[in-house]
C-alpha cells in the first residue's frame, strides 16, 4: 500500500494501540491534521489552549494508565511550546511520545519561518529524538520511538517530520508482529539492545541480596516512583510485610504503598516525615527501590543513612552510585527482581525497631494550624472520603503539593500525578485533562496552588468545551507559598515578589468558561462545595482561601541532615 507520509503517521499511532492524542495545528504539521480528520472515528484528537497544556495532559494520559502519552505540535513556536512539557516527562521518566513538524527539507537550516531546530533542543531532555528526512524510514522511526519510550527506564520520545515528508509516498507495510505482542521483531530487538542495556543479574547475584536483607536487623525500604512504572506495588508489600520493614517513599512513590498500612512511615526528604527521615538515618540497611537518592530526599548526601548500607534496585545502571555510594546493587527491572527475590526472603516479627518507628510515627506532619478556619488536612482527608480511593490526584508545584503528598491518604498506584523532578508550575491541570480523559469512569481531583494556577488557567477552556468533569481545588494562600516560606525562615522575612494580592477572580474566571464556581472559607462551605461538585459530576472550581502565614512541617533546611528536622517554627 502507498500512502503519504501523513498517512503513515497515523497507521504506526493505530498500530501502537493509540486512541487520543493532545495538541494544537499549525501550517507545517497540516497534512498531518488532515489525516487526523479523515480517521477521527479511530484517533481522537483533544484540542487544548497552548502546546504546554497538551505536553502535561498526554503525560497525565500515561501516568494515570501506563500507557504512552501522544502530543503533536507545529514548527517553531508550536514545537518549544512543547519543551517544559517533555522535561517533566523525562525527569519523571513518563513514556511520552513528541510529534513535531518542522518546515520543509530544502528550507532547513535558513532561518526559515517558523523553524527551529527541535531536535537539538530537546536532546538533553528526550530519551531520544529523531528527524526523518526520508518518508520511506518514518514508519520504522515512529515504531522504533515507542519501543524506546517504553523499555528500560521509560522517556519521552520526539519525532520530527518535515512537511515535505508528510506529503511525500511511501509503501507503508504493516508489521508482521505487533508491537504489543510479547515477541519482539529484529527492528524490536535492535532498538532495545541500542537504546537501553539490558541486565540480568545472575542466581547467585540475587541469592546474595537476599541473605543480606535476610541478615538486617533494621532494614529500611526507600521506595521511588519506578516502583509504580514498573507495577511493583504488590512486589513490593509483600517484601514489606514478610520481613515487617518500614517504608518510606519518595514524593514519585508516594502512591506506591497504602498510606494508612502499619509499615507506612510516609515521606522522606526535605519535608518528610520524622518517622521516615529517623528511619533511614537509624536502620542497617536502606533498600532503595526504583529510586534516585534525589537532592531532595537526601540533603547532605555525606550524612545520609551514615550508619546504614545501601542496597539499590533501578532499572538505570546510570542511576547507581551517582548520587549515593551503594554497598551492594542490582540492576533490572525492579517487579522482575522482587519476584526473584521473594521465594529467597525469610520472614522477620516484629522487633524493637518497629517499635522504635512507631514511636517516630507518632508525630504527624504538621497539626492543625490556628491560623486558618480552613486547613489543607481537613480538604483533602475529606476529598478521600467523599470520593474514595479511586480517586486521582494532580497537583501543581508548591506548598499544596506537599500537603497532598503529607496528608492525602493514597492507597492505590497511579493515583498521585504530580511534577517531581522538575517541579513544573502549571503541570498539573492538563495533567488533570488527559487523566480525566484516559479514565472516564473515575473521578480526578485538580489540587492547585493560586500562583501555579495562573500559569494554566487557559486550559479551563479545555475542560469547558470537552466536558471533562474534574475538580479543581484552588488552595488560595494569596502568595508564592514556598518561595515566601524560604522568605519567611531564611530571608529574614523579606518577601520579595511573592504575594499575590490581586486577580483574577478564580470563581468569577471559572464561570465564565461556564464551569462552576464556589468559595469556601471554612470547613462547612469546603464540604457543601465540595459535595455539590461530587453530585453535579461536572466540572467545578472551588476557591479555599487558607492562611498566608500556613507553613509545610516539618522541613530540613538545605544542606542539614535528614533527621535535623524543624517540626515547628
Amino acid at each position: 500500500m502507498k500512502y503519504t507520509g501523513a498517512r503513515i503517521v497515523i497507521e504506526c499511532l493505530v498500530e501502537q494501540g493509540v486512541d487520543m492524542v493532545f495538541g494544537y495545528p499549525g501550517g507545517a504539521i497540516l497534512n498531518v491534521y488532515d489525516e487526523l480528520y479523515k480517521n477521527k472515528d479511530r484517533i481522537r484528537h483533544i484540542l487544548t489552549a497552548h502546546e504546554q497544556g497538551a505536553a502535561h495532559a498526554a503525560d497525565g494520559y500515561s501516568r494515570s494508565t501506563g500507557k504512552v502519552g501522544v502530543v503533536m505540535a507545529t514548527s517553531g513556536p508550536g514545537a518549544t511550546n512543547l519543551v517544559t512539557g517533555i522535561a517533566t516527562a523525562y525527569m519523571d521518566s513518563i513514556p511520552m511520545i513528541a510529534i513535531t513538524c518542522n518546515v520543509t527539507t530544502p528550507l532547513l537550516g535558513k532561518d526559515s519561518f517558523q523553524e527551529i531546530d527541535i531536535t537539538g533542543i530537546t536532546m538533553p531532555i528526550t530519551k531520544h529524538n529523531y528527524i526523518v528526512r526520508d518518508v520511506n524510514r518514518l514508519a520504522d522511526t515512529i515504531r522504533e520511538a515507542f519501543l524506546v519510550a517504553q523499555s528500560g527506564r521509560p522517556g519521552p520520545v520526539l519525532v520530527d517530520i518535515p512537511k515535505d515528508v508528510t506529503a511525500a509516498v511511501a509503501d507503508y507495510n504493516p508489521p508482521v508482529v505487533h508491537f504489543a505482542s510479547e515477541e519482539p521483531s529484529s527492528l524490536e530487538r535492535a532498538s532495545i539492545r541500542r537504546v537501553t542495556k539490558i541486565s540480568s543479574p545472575s542466581d547467585a547475584e540475587v541469592e546474595a541480596i537476599a541473605s543480606i536483607i535476610n541478615e538486617s536487623q533494621r532494614p529500611f525500604l526507600y521506595v521511588g516512583g519506578g516502583v509504580v512504572i514498573d507495577d511493583a506495588c504488590q512486589q513490593l508489600r509483600e517484601l514489606a510485610e514478610l520481613r515487617n520493614i518500614p517504608v518510606a517513599t519518595s514524593l514519585m512513590g508516594k502512591s506506591a504503598f497504602p498510606s494508612l498500612h502499619p509499615l507506612c512511615c510516609g515521606m522522606i526528604g526535605m519535608h518528610g516525615t520524622k518517622a521516615a527521615n529517623m528511619g533511614a538515618n537509624r536502620s542497617d540497611l536502606v533498600i532503595a527501590l526504583g529510586a534516585r537518592f534525589s537532592d531532595r530526599v537526601i540533603s547532605d548526601s555525606s550524612k545520609f543513612a551514615r550508619n546504614s548500607r545501601i542496597l539499590h534496585i533501578d532499572v538505570d545502571p546510570a542511576e547507581i552510585n551517582k548520587n549515593i555510594a551503594a554497598h551492594y546493587s542490582l540492576v533490572g527491572s525492579v517487579k522482575e527482581l522482587l519476584i526473584r527475590l521473594l521465594p529467597l526472603i525469610q520472614p522477620r516479627p516484629e522487633s524493637e525497631w518497629n517499635q522504635e518507628i512507631a514511636q517516630w510515627k507518632q508525630h504527624l506532619p504538621a497539626m492543625y494550624s490556628k491560623k486558618t478556619r480552613l486547613h489543607p488536612k481537613f480538604a483533602f482527608e475529606y476529598i478521600n472520603r467523599r470520593l474514595g480511593d479511586d480517586t486521582i490526584i494532580t497537583t501543581e508545584v508548591g506548598q499544596h503539593q506537599m500537603w497532598a503528598a503529607q496528608f492525602y491518604p493514597f492507597s492505590k498506584p497511579r493515583t498521585f500525578l504530580t511534577s517531581g523532578g522538575l517541579g513544573t508550575m502549571g503541570y498539573g491541570t492538563g495533567a488533570a485533562i488527559g487523566a480525566q480523559l484516559a479514565n472516564p469512569g473515575r473521578r480526578v481531583v485538580h489540587i492547585a496552588g493560586d500562583g501555579s494556577f495562573r500559569m494554566n488557567c487557559n486550559e479551563l477552556a479545555t475542560i469547558a468545551h470537552y466536558q471533562v468533569p474534574v475538580i479543581i481545588v484552588v488552595v488560595n494562600n494569596g502568595t508564592l507559598g514556598m518561595v515566601r516560606q524560604w522568605q519567611h525562615l531564611f530571608y529574614d522575612k523579606r518577601y520579595s515578589e511573592t504575594t499575590l494580592d490581586f486577580g483574577p477572580d478564580f470563581v468569577k474566571l471559572a464561570e465564565a468558561y461556564g464551569i462552576a464556581g464556589s468559595r469556601a472559607t471554612n470547613e462547612e462551605e469546603f464540604m457543601a462545595a465540595f459535595d455539590r461538585a461530587a453530585e453535579s459530576g461536572k466540572a467545578a472550581l472551588i476557591d479555599c482561601s487558607m492562611s498566608i502565614d500556613e507553613m509545610v512541617l516539618p522541613m530540613v533546611p538545605a544542606g542539614k541532615p535528614i533527621d535535623e528536622l524543624l517540626l515547628d517554627v
